[in-house]
């Protein structure tokens, strides 16, 4: 099927599969405890201090009106001779008070909470990343890399946002609004409050209903989002394929049309604000209006003082104000919660593998590596294993040989855990793997992949991945070992020098001999070779096949391999076809047995005699073996 770069067709970022969507309560829910630590002392000190420091400035906020009344009253009596001078200067100090008070207590209150803010995003970040490592291969296999760490770096800064928004914008703002209402039910005309209730709930109303049907507008932005950030990701991490195909201009056409579709869904998203932000202010003023209307009315007939007019004219000022930050930050809260939905989308997301609920650690004694009767699928319609049955002994190597997609690379995934066999069981020295911990398993068992992805760190860093706690003397021995000490040596930064993205400033041969060496530092008791002369020239395979030979000495060790001559040492060698082993023995018995060994050693063999001649008509050392 032909590829339309324009197609909008995407798997949305928010979508995961087995996972219900949340509501925006239960995502609200789900940030509660961030705001109240329960195992930190300190930060729960810190939400209390803050929330005091609130409290007091919203009733230093509303006490300030009050104030400012008795005070303009209080000149007017002055006029008269009833009042007395020192009452006054009393009066407007207080008023000053209340008006430096709701400032100092907010700057107070930010520096108190400002710690609680950003421990809940490192906390929330950390778990989500943990949880991201505790997912299967399936998950990651499914998952696009751009928009899945676009989207948490999103959900994290999200919550803090929301914190602080939901916090110290909207309960606050609400807790001022029923202390106006109170004080105006108990001193005025109930027709006062009724029309500050009637214009704050029409206010909110209009603000959370246009403010949830806006949503769809930030959902569309989201993915899009995503999805231009997934397309740049992928492009240039693949940039190497893009500029040998000369696909630069298809690529741009790809970014271009997410671009379009975000800019097209931004575009609507600023247009619905406008609206929203001119009824907003609609329904302020025309409450403000009433007010005074009402207000001037009540005076001329001597109901109300000068003081009290501009007390309540100060009160919708000081009540709409904030009410039109909560607008904002209604809007905010709520395009945050769609930030965040995905984030706990994936905390929702259970693990496919687990340790079972009572799981003890591996002990490893003889390391008895045994397959019973394994079988295993991806998709429930297509078998990859079919009654898989071997046991490698304790010190012994088998090889595992066959054409690609046989099951090869899957048997050093099932040995990992990081799939489960449907039926049949994995054990090392009698003991299920299911029934034992994840991470006791993994320590137990190191490998060298097929196809070797760094860090983009130094090379130093990337052997001591093996065994983050090694020396550098060790690191430069497991690197002499791999024969990639003396290349190392050679560079101008030697074990400094940085590998680059994915190790691309490395060969892939280099690659392999750092991966190599990152698993003589492991030391495990079980080793897996999957294939891990595969990048390999043949010179540099035969340097390198004594290293390996070394380091799976008195190893349990399982091999999957391409090139025969790799394994002729191998203590036995399984066949494998379409899932099910097919011949094993040793190398000579299988050669003499001429069945799809033999073959597959005369195919090799052939092409290996043809490849040496080519080398001395054209007087060089490296050519490639082509793999069977």
């Amino acid at each position: 099927m032909e590829y339309n770069p324009h197609s909008t067709a995407f798997s949305d970022p928010l979508d995961i599969e087995g996972v219900k969507k949340r509501s925006a309560m239960q995502t609200i829910g789900s940030i509660l405890p961030f705001l109240w630590p329960a195992n930190n002392r300190e930060m729960q000190i810190r939400v209390v201090i803050a929330i005091s420091c609130l409290l007091l400035g919203r009733i230093a906020n509303v006490y300030g009106p009050i104030v400012l009344k008795d005070l303009i009253d209080g000149l007017e009596a002055l006029t008269t001779g009833s009042r007395a001078l020192d009452g006054l200067w009393v009066l407007a100090f207080i008023y000053g008070l209340t008006v430096l008070l709701p400032g100092a207590l907010n700057e107070l209150r930010s520096a108190v909470f400002t710690p609680v803010s950003e421990y809940a995003q490192r906390i929330f970040g950390l778990q989500t990343f943990k949880h991201l490592h505790q997912l299967g291969m399936r998950f990651h296999l499914d998952r696009r890399t751009g928009g899945l760490s676009r989207a948490i770096e999103r959900g994290t800064r999200a919550l803090q946002q929301t914190t602080s928004l939901f916090a110290f914008n909207i309960a606050p703002t609400l807790f001022e609004v029923a202390m106006v209402s109170g004080y105006l039910a108990y001193a005025y005309p109930p027709k006062y409050v009724l029309v500050i209730l009637a214009a704050v709930t029409a206010y909110i109303l209009f603000t959370l209903l246009f403010t949830e049907w806006r949503t769809q507008f930030r959902r569309e932005m989201v993915m899009q989002e995503s999805r231009a950030t997934t397309i740049g990701v992928d492009s240039l991490l693949n940039f190497e394929t893009v500029k040998y195909f000369g696909n630069e201009r298809y690529e741009a056409d790809r970014y271009n049309d997410a671009l379009l579709h975000y800019m097209g869904a931004a575009v609507k998203s600023q247009t619905t604000l406008g609206v929203l932000n001119g009824g907003q202010l609609l329904v302020r003023v025309a409450c403000q209006l009433i007010i005074l209307i009402i207000a001037i009315q009540d005076y001329s007939a001597g109901l109300l003082t000068t003081g009290e007019v501009v007390m309540l004219n100060t009160f919708m000022l000081q009540l709409f104000i904030p009410l039109g930050f909560l607008g904002s930050s209604y809007r905010m809260i709520r395009q945050a919660l769609v930030d965040m939905e995905f984030m706990f989308q994936l905390l929702d997301t259970v693990p496919e593998i687990q340790d079972q609920e009572y799981a003890e650690p591996l002990v490893v004694g003889s390391a008895t590596l045994a397959f019973k009767d394994v079988h295993f699928a991806y998709d429930p319609d297509r078998e990859i294993l079919r009654g898989i049955s071997f046991v490698i002994p304790e010190g012994k190597t088998t090889a595992v040989v066959g054409a690609s997609g046989a099951g090869k690379s899957t048997l050093a995934r099932l040995l990992y855990r990081f799939f489960d066999t449907q039926t049949g069981a994995i054990e090392i020295d009698g003991q299920n793997i299911k029934s034992v911990t994840q991470a006791s398993l993994r320590s137990a068992v190191g490998i060298v992949p097929q196809d070797t992805v760094l860090f983009n760190d130094t090379i130093r860093y990337n052997i001591r991945y093996g065994n983050p706690n090694a020396s550098d003397e060790a690191v430069e021995a497991a690197a002499k070992t791999a024969s990639i000490h003396d290349f190392i040596a050679s560079l101008p930064l030697g074990y400094e020098t940085r590998v680059g993205e994915r190790g691309l400033k490395l060969s892939g041969g280099e690659k392999q001999r750092v991966a190599i060496a990152r698993t003589i530092l492991k030391d495990p008791p079980i080793l897996v070779l999957d294939e891990a002369t595969s990048a390999l020239d043949i010179k540099t395979e035969r340097e390198i096949q004594a290293a390996l030979l070394e380091v799976a000495k008195n190893r349990t060790t399982l091999v999957i391999a391409h090139r025969l001559s790799t394994i002729v040492n191998a203590d036995e060698i399984l066949v494998l076809d379409a899932g099910r082993i097919i011949e094993q023995g040793t190398h000579n018995e299988l050669v003499a047995a001429k069945g799809s060994y033999a073959e597959m050693w005369r195919r090799q063999k052939e092409a290996a005699d043809e490849i040496e001649k080519i080398q001395k008509i054209l007087g060089i050392n490296e050519l490639h073996l082509p793999q069977t």
